[in-house]
């Protein structure tokens, strides 16, 4: 909890350390970096803020790929760079809340002032359809006569795949073998085809083979129902109240960037977060809009430090 208020108070401060004058900013391009490969719903979703920011500011806001690390790389540029407006973060959940807590990173999440989480991300836990469980509960009672142990695919160690399944697991009192994949979609594949059971994958890649008839839908990871799925329940809903696993996406700044600025940033994406054909491409992505403030932002990645620290723990998975 310490750690949680010297966040929001360091958040709450740090705008305040360069004081913007009226009519300076933006005064060149803005680059938004998204430290992963071009291609892909949060690479897209990128690309379309920028569109509608670059409109609203006069200046082009441009997306600048930067791969390396899991990420790591573009992120810690990022927090490197003058707090002067021109250089923002795509930020991402892994980045600022899990990764820092697994091994050791270049950054701190403090360097970093949250501006506006522009959409969130739910995940489904997902069996291949000869898997005999359509519930939660049952899903629960198919682990426990696993002779030979529950194994389960995951897009990688620490992701948010990996870890939600982490975070049931324990709540059930169950034990899981992961199998990590380098990426969710070669770990969706093999529960589509039938090599493992189960899976926490992102709403938009199970929509995506739900026609097909290889995977069910048990439960969305949210705190609500997707509008996408409002026949599938929550987990919460599934004997697991208060369960709740979700990633966002986001625009943050260097620590110090002039609240002027950051305030101006966040008003604009929120207007294009819930402007009626961005809500309309969200939705077709998978994903759910947002947009909301600074310091709503700043709650949001508090909670989450907490609840993915926790999750590392348990998956044996944190920093020495």
């Amino acid at each position: 909890m310490l750690a949680r208020r010297q966040f929001l108070a360091f958040v709450a401060l740090s705008p305040f350390v360069r004081p913007a004058r009226a009519g300076e900013w933006p005064e060149r391009p803005v680059k938004v970096i998204y430290p992963y490969a071009a291609g892909g719903t949060g690479d897209a979703t990128a690309r379309l803020i920028a569109r509608q920011l670059s409109h609203a500011l006069g200046q082009p806001v441009i997306v600048e790929n930067r791969v390396g690390a899991n990420g790591v790389i573009g992120t810690d540029s990022v927090a490197r760079s003058a707090p002067d407006g021109h250089t923002l973060l795509w930020a991402i959940t892994p980045q600022i809340a899990i990764s820092p807590a697994m091994t050791k990173v270049p950054y701190d999440p403090k360097a970093f002032v949250p501006i506006s989480a522009v959409s969130t991300n739910r995940f489904v836990l997902i069996v291949n359809a000869k898997v005999p469980a359509k519930t939660v509960a049952e899903f629960m009672d198919y682990i426990r006569v696993q002779s030979q142990g529950f194994a389960y695919a995951e897009g990688g160690a620490g992701s948010i795949s990996h870890l939600s399944m982490v975070l049931l697991l324990n709540r059930a009192g169950l034990k899981g073998r992961n199998l990590s994949y380098r990426g969710n979609a070669p770990a969706l594949t093999d529960v589509v085809a039938g090599h493992l059971p189960a899976m926490f994958t992102l709403l938009g890649d199970a929509l995506a083979q739900l026609e097909s008839g290889a995977i069910r839908v048990l439960a969305v990871s949210s705190d609500q129902r997707s509008t996408q799925l409002p026949h599938v329940p929550t987990i919460a809903e599934s004997g697991f109240p208060g369960f709740k696993t979700m990633s966002w996406w986001g625009l943050m700044a260097p620590a110090g960037t002039p609240k002027s600025i950051v305030n101006r940033i966040a008003l604009e994406a929120a207007k294009t977060a819930k402007d009626p054909k961005t809500i309309e491409q969200f939705i077709n992505f998978g994903i759910d809009p947002l947009g909301n403030s600074p310091e709503e932002f700043a709650e949001m990645v508090c909670n989450d430090i907490e609840l993915w620290a926790e999750a590392v723990r348990l998956a044996g998975l944190q920093a020495n």
